[in-house]
């Protein structure tokens, strides 16, 4: 068990998962009594809101990172969620990292060193589209891909493959959060059905043609692949100082509304403060407010 410092406060809308996860048994769609769409977006504005305060005491307090992690089936929403969350934050106190087909540099480190060397330094948040999970997820769907890493040591058996990556990325997030990183790790749950209809949406409007990819499909024809791979690497990775949220995704608004709620709590949890000036500081304040003063009088 991870000590209270490391457990992340659960949301009243979601909570992150323990134990075996199964993807189908998770719900596409929001729970009974959750928000109407309206409410969601109300919710959403506030959940921003409260969400820019946030960061402007992280940045001065200078003591946290947070680092949230985006995993999702194609067209589950990630970037329009990261983008509606996000979209009253400071530029400056936020960094985006999209991770696509690893590069040659890249590939001649181990599978953590591109996503290590973009982490977010404490006073900002981090955001990870897509992540260090791909090695355990598109990776696992596609071994081929395993070839390109020219790995020293392959075991016989891929199942202790990615018993080792999961060990591998639990042991670097149990670090990043012992050293104040905040980790929140979200899977948007889109059910097949409802992928499609946004698929086809991406090949029926113009504005949104260039969205569509060929490989969608390919990922798409290997959905139950997906599922197993995602039922174990989340079920290995989901802990109290890294959880997992699964997020039904069907409708936007309600997961943008639960992804912005959870976040807030978790950073509002961290109990964060503006510094206090040293008492030196403090006398030259006083007198630079005192010089200001007489300036208006004169």
């Amino acid at each position: 068990m991870a000590d209270d410092e490391d457990r992340v406060p659960d949301s009243p809308h979601l909570v992150p998962f323990d134990g075996r996860f199964d993807p189908g048994g998770a719900s596409t769609r929001p729970p009974p009594g959750a928000p109407d769409k309206s409410a969601c977006r109300e919710l959403l504005a506030k959940s921003v809101e409260r969400l820019s305060d946030l960061q402007r005491v992280l940045y001065a307090d200078n003591r946290h990172a947070v680092l949230l992690i985006f995993q999702a089936m194609d067209a589950a929403g990630k970037d329009g969620t990261i983008r509606a969350v996000l979209t009253g934050v400071d530029p400056a106190g936020c960094q985006v990292q999209s991770f696509k087909s690893p590069s040659a540099l890249e590939l001649d480190h181990d599978f953590l060193w591109r996503h290590l060397r973009v982490l977010p330094e404490r006073g900002r948040i981090g955001v990870f589209n897509r992540s260090w999970y791909e090695e355990v997820l598109a990776v696992r769907v596609h071994p081929g891909y395993l070839d390109a890493q020219r790995l020293p040591r392959r075991p016989a058996d891929d199942a202790t493959l990615w018993r080792e990556r999961f060990e591998s990325i639990n042991d670097i997030e149990r670090h990043l959060a012992r050293n104040g990183t905040l980790i929140l790790k979200f899977w948007l749950n889109v059910s097949r059905g409802e992928q499609r209809e946004r698929l086809l949406a991406r090949l029926d409007e113009p504005e949104k043609n260039w969205k569509f990819d060929a490989g969608d499909l390919d990922t798409r024809a290997r959905w139950d692949d997906y599922m197993t791979a995602y039922a174990d690497a989340l079920s290995a990775t989901s802990k109290p100082w890294a959880p997992w949220y699964a997020i039904p995704a069907d409708s936007k608004s309600y997961m943008r509304h639960a992804v912005a709620d959870i976040i807030v709590r978790a950073i509002d949890g961290l109990s964060l403060q503006y510094p206090d000036p040293p008492a030196d500081v403090l006398q030259r304040l006083h007198e630079h407010r005192a010089t200001l003063e007489r300036d208006a009088q004169g």
